[in-house]
């Protein structure tokens, strides 16, 4: 339940910097923009201490952990992987032109006896 009443009280900040924003609609945009952040990092604030933002922050450092695991590929390999991407897409797309231009030709001028001039 206490989770549950931190989280409004954050969403209630978050809606406080936004509502400040339009409130100070006389002040400099820069007051204004700090007043959506203000309430956005007091938002946060607030939401990092519940459980499930404990559990979210526990998460990000999981993540992070394990990305740094990954055996990333070298820039040759990645240049390579790329040239034959490219190449398979440059394939395809001069076969489909073809077959294209070859169903065009049967069904306009063969079949349909429609020849363009």
């Amino acid at each position: 339940m206490a989770d549950k009443l931190k989280f409004v009280l954050a969403l209630l900040l978050v809606a406080a910097g936004v509502a400040g924003f339009y409130l100070l609609a006389e002040q400099a945009m820069v007051l204004r923009i700090l007043a959506v952040l203000a309430g956005l990092v007091a938002g946060v604030a607030v939401a990092w201490l519940t459980e499930p933002g404990q559990n979210f922050a526990e998460l990000a450092r999981e993540s992070v952990i394990e990305a740094k695991k990954v055996v990333w590929p070298s820039r040759k390999e990645t240049l390579q992987t790329t040239g034959i991407v490219f190449a398979f897409v440059l394939v395809m797309a001069i076969m489909l032109w073809i077959t294209d231009k070859s169903l065009e030709w049967v069904l306009y001028d063969l079949v349909l006896g429609w020849k363009k001039s």
